[in-house]
């Protein structure tokens, strides 16, 4: 389970990352995600397809996930 917050800077960005909240498995650990992504992150997060660190360990240098990339 996690929460989507919007942080003020994140609003000023171009992508206008949005921050996501870890509530259940790992309490506490953020991340921001591009907008176009939270749906795949809540999708695969509401049938346990993935887990949080999944997402959470495939952000960039700044800690956005920008989705997986094309293999």
């Amino acid at each position: 389970m996690g929460v989507a917050l919007d942080k003020s800077q994140a609003v000023m960005g171009a992508e206008h990352p949005i921050l996501v909240l870890d509530l259940a498995d790992e309490l506490g650990r953020i991340f921001c995600v591009v907008p176009r992504e939270v749906s795949s992150i809540d999708n695969n997060l509401s049938i346990a397809n993935m887990d949080w660190s999944d997402f959470a360990d495939n952000v960039d240098a700044d800690g956005v996930f920008h989705g997986f990339p094309d293999a």
